[in-house]
């Protein structure tokens, strides 16, 4: 049975007391196996990932002893942070498109924990793990990574007011005095949730009736094309049937509008509005200018002209502790 990794659960403030702080990096989890001459990687879900980052065997074989477990983070380093979309697009299962992604976009991994040095280390406390890992990883050079940490909850909590997008997810908290337990929410996250105002460029139908989900759309700079970037759902029953009789009015011809080509858009399956209406969500991750998982509606925002929403609201610079983990990008 594959080995599970320790889990966190979400709370909306950064906890107090006897903890380790560190950032949340947006990248696929992975435990790293090396036995002698073999390295194996695998997923939160004990799935194999070692034949879609060959670029990282050497690396590891380079920096880690011949014995040992650790626990992290796969990440792909883009020009303006991590690039989880082309972290996701080395999952493909052509070998030699796998070749091909590992030149043009290589991974990196950034250890946090390290389970096992010849011995199991599991049942000693973090304190102790995290000593061992450091040393383990003092000589490490690029693609490995140790990920910075505090004790400090300010300093924590002036990450997590900075480290907004660019590859940082939040802030996750660890116990020092907790041992590692596999598969078990005994960790604290908390995670970025932005709000931004965006363009109602559609919507599609619910199975049941009404509206499933909005479209939402961003410009490309003030008044420029509209973009869609992703959607917003999770309407109860009556808010559903409400909110599509309030869309009535706001319908207009699909040729008319500027996503009647957009591959990202089911021609057959969603209602074309004018853009006129402007609403205000609550979202996570976004990459490239798609939001990775479904809006929280908000309110609707009558005040907002519909050309001042452009995607300069999802941008975000990398903070400082990028370059310090990373090194400037050549990307």
């Amino acid at each position: 049975m594959p080995l599970k990794p320790m889990l966190a659960r979400a709370e909306r403030e950064l906890p107090r007391g006897d903890l380790l702080y560190e950032p949340k990096w947006d990248g696929f989890r992975c435990l790293v196996f090396r036995d002698h001459d073999e390295v194996a990687l695998q997923s939160r879900n004990g799935r194999p990932l070692t034949r879609y980052f060959p670029e990282l065997i050497d690396p590891l074989l380079e920096h880690l002893p011949k014995r040992c477990v650790l626990d992290g983070e796969l990440v792909v380093v883009g020009p303006h942070g991590l690039d989880f979309g082309l972290l996701s697009d080395r999952i493909d299962p052509a070998t030699k498109r796998i070749a091909v992604l590992a030149g043009v976009a290589p991974a990196s991994f950034v250890a946090f924990d390290v389970l096992a040095l010849d011995e199991d280390l599991r049942d000693e406390p973090l304190r102790e793990r995290r000593a061992a890992l450091v040393e383990l990883l003092a000589d490490a050079r690029p693609p490995v990574h140790l990920t910075p940490v505090t004790e400090d909850v300010d300093v924590a909590q002036a990450w997590f007011n900075r480290f907004v997008g660019a590859g940082f997810d939040g802030v996750v908290a660890k116990p020092l005095s907790g041992t590692y337990v596999a598969d078990k929410r005994v960790q604290f996250k908390v995670k970025h949730h932005r709000t931004i105002e965006c363009v109602v460029g559609g919507y599609e139908p619910h199975k049941e009736g009404g509206v499933g989900s909005l479209l939402l759309g961003l410009h490309a700079g003030v008044d420029g094309p509209l973009q869609l970037i992703g959607a917003c759902s999770a309407f109860s029953a009556a808010k559903r049937r409400t909110m599509a009789a309030e869309l009535a009015a706001h319908m207009i011809d699909r040729e008319a509008h500027p996503w009647s080509t957009n591959p990202g858009v089911d021609q057959d399956e969603w209602m074309p509005l004018d853009g006129s209406l402007v609403v205000e969500v609550t979202c996570e991750n976004a990459d490239h200018g798609r939001l990775r998982h479904p809006a929280r509606f908000v309110r609707w925002r009558p005040d907002r002209e519909p050309g001042s929403c452009d995607l300069a609201q999802l941008g975000a610079a990398a903070p400082s502790e990028f370059t310090e983990v990373f090194g400037q990008s050549d990307s």
